[in-house]
């Protein structure tokens, strides 16, 4: 079920967010006791569920975000994919710790129209070390049909105040 506009938004405190680790500030999220980015509000792509290693997102689809053929731009299919990969390394990290997408590839599967209704993404961990992990994610209909799929590599650093 995808959450509405009125979902709380915002952003974390950054002293707050130095003494929680990923899953924590991503569960937090979801309990809303920590904002949504403003992203998702915009994007309309919101959390369903966080474990360590795995979390799923669901992105609405809207004719606001189509290109000039009339489909789904790919770069909104592109940001679902990433929210989940990079959500994932997040729900690794320890307590100090932050990341930043560094390289990430999608690859598309099938067009995706206002019509196709609401999308799951799941991504996981793969390897998470000290200065870099890796993800992957994979975009599914309410069919259970592949969309489109990716991975991503995601630099680890110290939260500094």
């Amino acid at each position: 079920m995808t959450k509405s506009v009125s979902q709380y938004v915002g952003l974390i405190e950054p002293g707050i967010a130095a003494t929680q680790s990923g899953i924590e500030l991503l569960r937090g999220m979801l309990d809303e006791k920590y904002p949504a980015p403003p992203s998702n509000e915009t994007s309309g792509i919101w959390p369903l569920s966080f474990e360590v290693g795995r979390v799923v997102f669901e992105g609405q689809p809207s004719a606001r975000f189509y290109n000039p053929m009339g489909t789904v731009h790919g770069g909104w299919i592109s940001t679902l994919l990433d929210t989940a990969m990079a959500c994932a390394v997040q729900s690794s990290l320890a307590a100090g710790q932050r990341y930043t997408t560094i390289e990430m590839k999608t690859v598309f599967v099938k067009p995706v129209h206002e019509r196709t209704g609401a999308l799951r993404c799941e991504g996981v961990l793969l390897h998470a070390g000290r200065r870099v992990a890796h993800a992957e994610g994979k975009v599914f209909d309410q069919q259970g049909n592949l969309i489109a799929y990716g991975s991503e590599t995601c630099q680890i650093s110290e939260i500094k105040n």
